[in-house]
This record gives structure tokens, sequence and C-alpha cells, in this order.
């Protein structure tokens, strides 16, 4: 089953065009030690929230703009041997250099892949998601995701993936738990939708907001008012393998 490592990282926007150079110079490598796909999108229509948003979730500061990245792996030993031999690989080291944005506030977190349809191919637009689900409600929230996700489809989306937390540690400065105020009990939900640009996405969602099926259950399987997301901006679409 699919494995996501999924990021939210904070970068000036001054240096767009450096943080494009410096994830083209290691996307290769990620690629040479089993990551299959390497995206990074711009912040492009990031809402404020009432109770958290992306923005907080990474503590942007003035002139920054919200960065949404994950690498996909076949499955999650594929990850873990990953992230072993890039440690030790010196290209590592050679081609980053310092990093264009604050490596302290950057976020990142194992996902297990719960659903997923359709393809990426011809991707130019992405939603991205982050939310806390009660670990017990795993089944009733991936329910609820595979009912939605033919829908969206139907107006224009690509590609739905919706990926369950695994390997969400707390950071020093910004984690996945401060960010959705995850309670004890609950587990991170990583997802996203994948659309052809952002012309498709703003139609689609004008239909999806008004289509019947798409209500609530009365039962919600999480806290909709802790959900973050934002629409975004590919930078990088990398595919290996």
């Amino acid at each position: 089953m699919t494995y996501v490592e999924g990021f939210l990282l904070p970068v000036p926007a001054a240096n767009r065009e450096d943080f494009v150079a410096h994830a083209k110079r290691l996307a290769p490598v990620f690629g040479k030690h089993g990551v299959t796909r390497v995206l990074e999108a711009w912040g492009d229509d990031v809402p404020d929230g009432k109770v958290n948003d992306l923005k907080q979730a990474v503590a942007l500061e003035e002139g920054e703009t919200v960065v949404l990245s994950w690498f996909e792996y076949p499955d999650k030993a594929a990850r873990d041997d990953a992230n072993a031999r890039m440690r030790s690989d010196p290209d590592m080291a050679m081609l980053a250099g310092p990093p264009p944005f604050d490596g302290k506030r950057m976020i990142i977190g194992g996902f297990e892949t719960i659903l997923e349809e359709g393809s990426s191919e011809g991707a130019g637009y992405v939603d991205g998601f982050v939310v806390p689900v009660p670990a017990d409600k795993k089944e009733a929230y991936r329910a609820m995701a595979a009912k939605a996700a033919p829908i969206f489809r139907e107006y224009g989306a690509l590609r739905i993936v919706e990926n369950w937390g695994d390997d969400t540690q707390d950071g020093k400065l910004t984690d996945f738990h401060r960010a959705t105020i995850k309670k004890p009990d609950e587990k991170v939900v990583y997802s996203w939708v994948e659309w052809p640009d952002k012309a498709t996405r703003d139609a689609g969602w004008a239909k999806i907001m008004q289509d019947e099926r798409m209500k609530p259950p009365a039962d919600m399987p999480m806290d909709g008012k802790r959900m973050m997301w934002g629409g975004f901006a590919p930078l990088i679409d990398e595919t290996f393998g």
C-alpha cells in the first residue's frame, strides 16, 4: 500500500526561485532511494481559519508562503529504508546546501494511504487538507471519503488521496499534533485532491458545495472546525521508478 511522507514548510516569497532550484537538485536523489513521486506546491489560496490554519501550522511570518509537499513510496518499508540510506548519502549534503527556508519550522510526518482514486496525470493544481480524526473513527472516515471521491471526480478532480497518520512525531517548534490541536485519542489525516488547473478546481468546488450528496452526515467522524486546507500550485512534480 502506498506510503506518504507529508510536509508543510514556510518559504520566503523572495526565495521562491531558490527553493525551486533546491528542490530540483534533490529530487533525483530522493528518486534514487525509492521515492516514486516528489511534489512541491506553492501556497496560492490558503485562507485564515477560525481555530487553526496552515499558516499558523508553520508559524508563518510576514513575507513567507506555505509550501505543501509530499513523497510517495510503494510502502512503509521502502520509506524507512530510504530514510536510513539518505542519511549517509554524500549527495544529500553536497546538493542540498543551506535550505532557502527555516527548517526548524518544517513539519513532517509519515502516513499510510487509506484511499486512493484516480490518476495524477495532467495535474496542475492541488487542494491540501490536514485534519484530526478519532482513532476509533478510522473506518467511518474512510467510508465518508470513499463516498465523496467519485463526486469530486465527477466535477473535474483527477485524483483523491487520503492518508492516515502513522509516524507523526512531536517537533521542537511545530508539528502536526500542535497544528491540528490533536487530542490523545486522535490521529492526523493528511490528504489532497489533484485538479487539472485552478479554474477547474474553482468551478468544481462551486458545484460540490451545491450537491445534495455532499451534505455532511449527522455523526461526522472528525472535528471539521480543526480542519486546515488550502490551494497550491505545483512547482516540482517528478515521478521515478
